[in-house]
């Protein structure tokens, strides 16, 4: 076990705003929770290289066939609850509904895509978003998001008066001109953001004879966003115009947790951001800094599976805690991202799991993170295997962010 010390942050002005926080999301204001680093307590973290029956983890095939499938189990199990097996087996169907070669003055081709799954229990479908650079010898690297908003409105059209933007202000036009793909998966076509009946949507064509819920240790809403995202890769396996072995998958929030427990279960994705996914992301449990187990599950009871309900004001008795799931990702790289204002996702916790999980990747010959101590606030970590910023603002991904994420996956992907 170590036992973890707490370090300050300091508090810097903000920078202006690119994407909004969700509307979803808590704000800041919770007056039983933990915001002062002085009182957050002394905490056990469990072991990443020691395996539950207490031997050593020493040689990377220990951590692949030993290690890493009992954290993965237990996370599945116990946090975002695991994929049943169907019934009745599911059909998978792809088809391009739309292609705009000239999208964005020509800078690419946008296609829209829909993938469908049937069984007999039922129907269900997704619709992404692909867009290739016309710049790039293809096929491309990519970039996928997990996305909160759909993509059958206009919000991922050409912004008419911001020249390489979309309405929704994501600088499409920057991925482009950097040679990079850019695919939208969103989370609402298969589960809402907010489920709670689990009667519509993907997980009706999983249940068996006489199921109307997810058991206990059965998939949430973020397995799901996760599921949808692994068959977005699927379809981008069929796809000529992008390099499905150089797909980085990112998302903020929400979708920065999703972004983890997607990239750890589906080792196809080449690398993972995340960005202030805080309590069920890249923060630790233990630490019990802004948002807990507690909070999540009151307002948001069915993001992760039923079974974590049990570590409600009990996060001490996880026999995990999330710098184990950045590890299970190594050694593709990680990246996350923090804001100073964002107390609510605790910063110092994220970097903290990132740090620890860097000793996993470090076993696998490459690089992590070296000391314990946050880097200063606005100085980004990139040539590393696992990154890390925090600049000054708050709950939400800027210029400054996309920068970064561009130019990590510039060090990694790009050949």
């Amino acid at each position: 076990m170590k036992r973890i010390t707490t370090l300050s942050l300091a508090l810097v002005a903000g920078l202006s705003l690119i994407l909004p926080v969700h509307p979803d999301e808590p704000k800041n204001h919770d007056k039983d929770v933990v915001y002062d680093e002085a009182k957050v307590p002394p905490y056990d973290l469990p072991p990443l290289l020691v395996s539950s029956e207490g031997r050593p983890i020493t040689t990377p095939e220990q951590w692949f066939n030993v290690r890493r499938p009992q954290i993965m189990g237990l996370f599945g199990n116990l946090v975002y609850g695991t994929v049943p097996a169907p019934e009745s087996p599911i059909r998978t169907t792809f088809e391009v509904v739309k292609t705009h070669l000239e999208f964005m003055n020509g800078r690419a081709t946008r296609k829209d895509v829909r993938i469908r799954f049937e069984n007999a229990k039922g129907s269900a479908e997704m619709q992404i978003l692909v867009f290739t650079p016309h710049n790039e010898k293809h096929p491309a690297p990519a970039f996928m998001l997990h996305s909160f908003g759909g993509t059958k409105d206009d919000s991922h059209d050409a912004h008419p008066d911001r020249p390489g933007f979309l309405r929704n202000g994501l600088p499409l036009g920057e991925f482009l001109q950097r040679g990079f793909g850019f695919v939208v998966a969103p989370q609402g076509d298969l589960v809402r953001h907010n489920e709670v009946e689990f009667l519509k949507g993907i997980h009706p064509l999983f249940y068996r004879t006489g199921q109307s819920f997810p058991k206990a240790n059965e998939w949430g809403c973020i397995s799901a966003v996760a599921w949808g995202a692994s068959r977005a890769m699927d379809y981008l396996e069929t796809d000529r115009d992008i390099d499905a072995k150089r797909v980085a998958l990112m998302g903020h929030s929400k979708m920065g947790k999703a972004t983890l427990w997607t990239a750890a279960q589906d080792q196809r994705f080449a690398l993972a951001i995340s960005a202030q996914s805080g309590c069920g992301g890249a923060a630790l449990w233990k630490r019990n800094f802004g948002e807990n187990m507690e909070k999540m599950v009151t307002r948001f009871p069915y993001w992760l599976c039923r079974n974590a309900w049990k570590f409600v004001r009990n996060e001490d008795d996880l026999p995990v805690d999330q710098h184990m799931l950045l590890a299970c990702i190594a050694p593709r790289p990680i990246y996350v991202h923090s804001g100073v204002e964002d107390t609510w996702a605790d910063a110092r916790g994220e970097y903290l799991s990132a740090y620890h999980a860097s000793e996993v990747y470090r076993l696998l010959g490459k690089k992590g993170l070296t000391t314990e101590a946050s880097p200063p606030v606005g100085e980004a970590i990139v040539r590393s295997d696992v990154g890390y910023h925090n600049r000054p603002g708050g709950h939400s991904i800027e210029m400054f962010d996309w920068l970064k994420f561009l130019e990590f996956a510039e060090h990694h992907l790009k050949r």
